[in-house]
């Protein structure tokens, strides 16, 4: 794959679930926190759970790009076995298939409020300041830790997609939710 064109397909989905984000701001603070269901999410626990992944992944990538001897990028980038399959795994599919997270990334029964948008949004410029700094350095080269396990590294060109796919999921999943209320106060009127 043209690194330059993943890393420009990346930018753009970073900056759609950016303004994705900032709409969310016109919400009201009961719409926020509104669960679908008892055992779903809210559209603030979606976030803060991508905040939570942010808050491990921005300063990786940040530091590893940062002391990186392979300033030299290629043209090309082939996405390992490991990381393809991860973020593969993390595009939205038309039915999202449920998948359990991890306790410290679960923000269920967190008390959040809309700050948790700000920091998002936050992290989405931080973000895309890091995916134009992967245009200058070889995304084949640099390896980067994972939340997975600590022996667990990752291609810098696949951690770009994986954390860019998972927002995106989630972004997806806070659709859901808004078209699901919007559905449930149709059925309550009609």
């Amino acid at each position: 794959m043209d690194a330059n064109t993943l890393l420009s397909n990346l930018l753009v989905l970073t900056h759609q679930i950016k303004k994705e984000a900032e709409e969310l701001q016109v919400l009201t603070d009961f719409v926020l926190q509104l669960r679908p269901r008892s055992a779903s999410w809210s559209i603030l626990e979606c976030i803060e759970h991508l905040n939570r992944y942010g808050h491990f992944y921005l300063p990786e990538l940040a530091i590893k790009m940062s002391i990186t001897k392979h300033h030299l990028p290629s043209s090309t980038f082939k996405s390992g076995y490991l990381g393809n399959y991860l973020a593969k795994r993390m595009l939205p599919k038309s039915k999202l298939n449920k998948r359990k997270a991890i306790k410290a990334m679960n923000p269920s029964d967190s008390k959040l409020d809309r700050e948790v948008l700000t920091v998002f949004i936050q992290q989405q410029n931080s973000l895309i300041t890091l995916l134009e700094q992967a245009k200058t350095v070889n995304l084949n080269r640099i390896k980067t830790a994972t939340t997975i396990h600590k022996w667990i590294s990752l291609r810098l060109g696949d951690t770009l997609k994986l954390v860019v796919f998972h927002n995106l999921r989630h972004m997806v999943q806070v659709q859901n939710i808004l078209m699901h209320q919007k559905l449930e106060r149709q059925n309550y009127l009609s």
